[in-house]
């Protein structure tokens, strides 16, 4: 029997998602207030129990309360009895298997990715480069891949721009020119980045998906938390890490196809972020990702307030669909509800841009795929409440969750291994002590030195380990360190300049 996410109910018939049919992507979408939170949470502890691990954003805090059991909720209570879940549908409270994750490792594992893994066309969102710009991070990502050099965490950049602008001449014969104003607008947006604590992203150990993806012991899928609440204040760093999520899991996974269940589910909150300001070839490739990573087996549910956030060709893709109520004060507002109702499959029986101003807080427009990928009419639907606590826990709560957690140990210590920054200070070194031994034997004669003032080309020991270990590390790290977000679609994504 295929399994089945029920979202709530239409009168006394049951409203689900089939688990076959939720790599088909989704929306959650609504005004504040209206009961996405809710949805989203009901969602995620349904797809785990079914054994689907699940990653979610925590943009308020509020979200936590998934790791505890509820059953302390007069209105859940009441909704539950309403709605004859217990009896007819089997509703439990419970809690739910957890792993918090935190960018700055305060309320969370840290998780770290490394520049190399980011590409530089998602450095570049990141540090709203313009297309020159761009260029010259294209051509620092080319440098260190030809000469083996690994790019990992922020000082690693500073050095190889440093290098590039060094060699600027030597290199515009194959890259294009290299200008010094350009590499102080990189340095400068890198500098506020950091006071920002954008840096703490990059580095070692490196987030290994499949920690991600994992089931407990009664085969219930990991519901990953990341801690948002802080991290929302830099939308930059918050949507970029979305994307790189979303880009690594399509790089890493293999096809599968179509399966009972998905592999893994992405809920985004506060979806507008990851496509505001977007540039063009990036958008294409958000686009590209959504269309094909579904047949990774992975289903991705962008939860915004207002389905006009989501750019049209994306939006065309999510096949599952819940609006929670919108508002309809301004012209704007009322366009909003008339492209909300058109992106559902009418229903004779219902007047679904009025409706949507209706919607009372957990009840929604809800549209599913049926068994052969079909949209339903939408329905009117009263969304069934999560099982687990609804709102925020604390900080002892929060504690013991991570003393037990299945990585503990794994991320919390950072680790800072020999990559490009301490083999271009080396080479430096390695310069200036030959220069000092050109004066010291041929200064007082007037004779010349022809190593003075260059860098050698020979490899120290640790050089040659740091290449050797590059071209041995196969795909996961010897891959094209240009790639940008899904290089394999891109076709390679360096542009020389």
């Amino acid at each position: 029997m295929t399994s089945s996410i029920l979202l709530g109910k239409h009168g006394d018939a049951s409203v689900s998602i089939l688990a076959r049919m939720a790599n088909r992507h989704g929306l959650v979408a609504g005004a504040t207030g209206t009961g996405k939170t809710v949805t989203l949470q009901r969602l995620a502890e349904q797809f785990s129990r079914i054994g689907v691990p699940v990653f979610l954003a925590d943009i308020k805090g509020d979200l936590a309360g998934i790791a505890q059991i509820g059953g302390d909720n007069r209105r859940v209570a009441e909704r539950v009895a309403d709605m004859n879940l217990e009896r007819e549908d089997g509703f439990v409270y419970a809690a739910n298997p957890v792993m918090f994750w935190d960018i700055h490792g305060e309320q969370g594992h840290p998780v770290r990715t490394t520049l190399t893994e980011l590409g530089p066309m998602l450095l570049a969102r990141l540090l709203n480069l313009n297309e020159v710009q761009e260029g010259v991070i294209n051509i620092v990502f080319q440098v260190a891949d030809e000469n083996g050099w690994l790019l990992l965490d922020m000082k690693d950049l500073r050095a190889l721009l440093g290098h590039v602008s060094e060699h600027a001449a030597d290199l515009q014969t194959r890259y294009g020119n290299v200008s010094s104003a350009s590499v102080g607008a990189i340095l400068r947006r890198l500098l506020a980045l950091e006071q920002q604590g954008g840096d703490i992203l990059f580095g070692e150990p490196a987030l290994a998906l499949q920690d991600m993806m994992q089931t407990d012991e009664h085969g219930h899928g990991y519901i990953n938390v990341l801690a948002a609440d802080k991290l929302i204040h830099a939308p930059a760093l918050y949507s970029t890490f979305l994307l790189w999520l979303l880009s690594e899991l399509f790089e890493e996974l293999p096809e599968i196809g179509d399966r009972e269940k998905p592999k893994m589910v992405l809920f985004f909150d506060e979806a507008h972020l990851m496509f505001d300001d977007a540039p063009k070839v990036l958008l294409d490739n958000i686009e590209k990702v959504v269309r094909l990573i579904r047949s990774k087996g992975v289903g991705v549910y962008f939860v915004t307030q207002n389905p006009l956030d989501v750019p049209e060709s994306v939006l065309g893709q999510l096949g599952n669909r819940v609006q929670h109520a919108l508002r309809a004060y301004t012209p704007k507002d009322q366009k909003a509800v008339r492209v909300a109702a058109q992106t559902f499959r009418q229903n004779p029986a219902l007047d679904t841009e009025t409706v949507i101003t209706e919607l009372g807080v957990g009840e929604a427009l809800v549209s599913t795929l049926d068994a052969e990928g079909i949209p339903g009419i939408v329905q009117r639907v009263a969304i069934a409440p999560p099982g687990s606590q609804l709102g925020p826990i604390d900080a002892a709560q929060r504690s013991a969750i991570l003393e037990r957690s299945l990585v503990k140990g794994i991320y919390d210590i950072p680790i800072d291994r020999v990559s490009a920054y301490e083999i271009l200070e080396q080479r430096a070194q390695a310069a200036a002590a030959e220069a000092d031994l050109a004066g010291v034997f041929g200064g007082g004669r007037g004779a010349r030195n022809p190593a003075a003032g260059r860098t050698s080309n020979r490899q120290t020991p640790i050089e040659a380990f740091a290449t050797s270990a590059m071209r041995s590390l196969g795909s996961q790290i010897g891959r094209q360190l240009v790639r940008g977000i899904m290089g394999s679609l891109t076709g390679g994504s360096t542009r020389r300049r």
